[in-house]
């Protein structure tokens, strides 16, 4: 999910171990001080209890944005359950799915009852979500209530960070933030629907840099507080964030990545981040105009045991069909879909695309 240039475009083996080497973990005295971070054995025992993890980032195709997705007056049980089971019919059995802090200020109880039913559907077609608290990507203001339709032919065109500006223009936000990850963690810590907590999508994107730090490490220390039974991240997905990319690594307890790039790229960031110890999970992949397509990169993912999560399931009020950079103000079809392997009605894109991804799931 980005504009800009991809942090692994540009990977090699030397720069990652240097610059990511693990720390020692800290000691866990209270329930107020942060759990340390799993250790490589914990993290592989973790990992060796789940089949191949393959699956997408998903919103339902009526949604713009998390809000949408998230606000009791337009979650859409009925999509989310219909299209839930088009992932499950080619064997997908994870999904990456974003939150929204607001969504939760308006309503906490309701929000995390919301977040029970999504959990209730997901069990219902044999999927363990993965979710994410806040991110970097896209719009950087917010608001509750009725979300903005689609702009035509724009990638992701109502798609929202969170916090986005409000964090640097109202520091005193970081309570409620607080507030709001640890409720939600709290609740749902030992919930075994649920495969991983993805605390930070892309820290740094929307030229934040370093910016962004604060944040990164008071969402891993208040998870690190809470302990939840699940593992937690944050992906690494760019190269010039050496800062970051070090904290995301030192505290992740299973390494997560980004990579939109050909197969090439793909093998380098996993023969690299492998050295690490740590299980891998490619948290975003596959964007057919740039080379990274299902057919050249998942057969890889799965060969190296790495779990496999690629943008997009239906097209949709997203509009991720569209490629990042290229839209097409007339809203015509794309020569060539960018993401998303469904139509609205369950109809594939590509139906060679079904077919080997059933095969790679064991589900053909």
């Amino acid at each position: 999910m980005k504009k800009i240039n991809l942090f692994l475009s540009m990977l090699t083996a030397l720069t990652i171990l240097t610059q990511c080497a693990p720390s020692a973990p800290k000691t866990a005295e209270s329930s107020n001080v942060p759990a340390p971070r799993w250790t490589k054995e914990k993290a592989s025992e973790w990992y060796g209890k789940h089949p191949w993890l393959a699956g997408c980032d998903f919103i339902p195709s009526t949604a713009i944005n998390q809000l949408e997705m998230w606000q009791a007056e337009s979650f859409d049980t009925a999509t989310i359950d219909r299209e839930l089971g088009y992932a499950e019919s080619i064997g997908f059995n994870t999904a990456r799915v974003y939150l929204h802090h607001k969504a939760w200020l308006a309503d906490s109880a309701g929000f995390k009852g919301r977040m029970d039913q999504f959990l209730i559907l997901a069990q219902k077609h044999h999927i363990k979500p993965l979710f994410v608290f806040f991110d970097d990507c896209w719009n950087p203001v917010s608001t509750l209530g009725k979300q903005p339709e689609p702009k035509t032919g724009i990638h992701n065109s109502g798609w929202l960070q969170d916090p986005g500006n409000e964090i640097h223009d109202n520091p005193a936000l970081v309570s409620v933030l607080e507030r709001y990850v640890k409720d939600v963690l709290t609740s749902f810590k030992d919930d075994q629907r649920i495969l991983l907590w993805d605390l930070y999508n892309e820290p740094g994107n929307s030229n934040w840099g370093n910016k962004s730090m604060p944040l990164l490490q008071n969402v891993f220390s208040w998870a690190h507080q809470i302990n939840p039974s699940q593992p937690v991240s944050a992906g690494i997905w760019m190269r010039d964030l050496v800062d970051l990319n070090k904290f995301q690594l030192d505290n992740s307890d299973v390494v997560t990545y980004h990579c939109y790039d050909t197969p090439d790229v793909q093998k380098l960031a996993i023969d690299s981040l492998k050295q690490l110890g740590y299980p891998l999970i490619c948290t975003e992949y596959m964007a057919r105009t740039r080379n990274c397509t299902f057919a050249n990169t998942m057969p890889l993912l799965k060969a190296e045991n790495v779990a496999a999560i690629n943008w997009g399931l239906v097209d949709g009020k997203t509009n991720c069909k569209y490629a990042w950079s290229t839209p097409m103000p007339n809203g015509g079809e794309p020569e060539l879909w960018f993401h998303e392997i469904f139509h609205p009605d369950g109809t594939p894109y590509k139906q060679d695309e079904v077919n080997l991804i059933k095969s790679l799931t064991g589900n053909d």
